[in-house]
């Protein structure tokens, strides 16, 4: 093994409902290929890969707006924990971004105790995120401070997800945690 892996995935998820394919680079330089025919979502997805300075390569399908959000959230919240790998990162951040009149707090921890508590003014945002955090088995909340315009307000929260991405899965020189890490064995 060299000491430097590359923290990369790629995968593919298909049912009858949406085809998805994708590759990350989670040290890469924010730089993004995004085929999906939801324009607003594609637009948050090349928020989110740049501000955590991901590079995300995506061709996703699908039948109903619904299941195309929910399966790319799955299959990205996949992609980030494999990419991470065994290697210790710094596991918790928060960010807070302003975008003219909206203020949006997000705070992350990659714990493998999936858990979010979000609050965006679009149900179907509210899912998205739910659906990346328990495949990435992440803690994510997310808070209003203040904000009028529904874009304004859930594109702040998928800047400041990014910050707190890109900020949470940078290496660490060692695990950060009381319970060390987590060992676990088949029987």
């Amino acid at each position: 093994m060299s000491s430097y892996e590359e923290r990369k995935c790629e995968l593919s998820r298909k049912t009858k409902e949406t085809e998805i394919r994708l590759s990350l680079d989670i040290d890469g330089k924010g730089e993004s290929r995004i085929k999906l025919s939801d324009v607003f979502l594609r637009h948050m997805l090349e928020t989110l890969v740049r501000y955590a300075e991901f590079d995300l390569d995506l061709d996703a399908t699908g039948d109903i707006e619904h299941h195309l959000a929910e399966d790319v959230a799955i299959t990205l919240g996949r992609a980030v924990r494999e990419a991470i790998g065994e290697r210790p990162i710094r596991r918790v951040s928060s960010a807070v971004v302003p975008m003219d009149e909206a203020l949006v707090l997000v705070a992350v921890d990659l714990v493998d105790r999936p858990f979010v508590n979000v609050e965006v003014p679009d149900i179907m945002y509210e899912h998205f995120l739910r659906s990346f955090a328990m495949d990435l088995r992440a803690t994510i909340h997310s808070q209003i401070i203040r904000g009028q315009d529904d874009h304004h307000l859930i594109e702040a929260t998928f800047k400041a997800l990014g910050l707190c991405l890109g900020d949470a899965t940078r290496l660490a020189e060692k695990v950060i945690s009381t319970k060390s890490r987590v060992e676990w064995k088949r029987r």
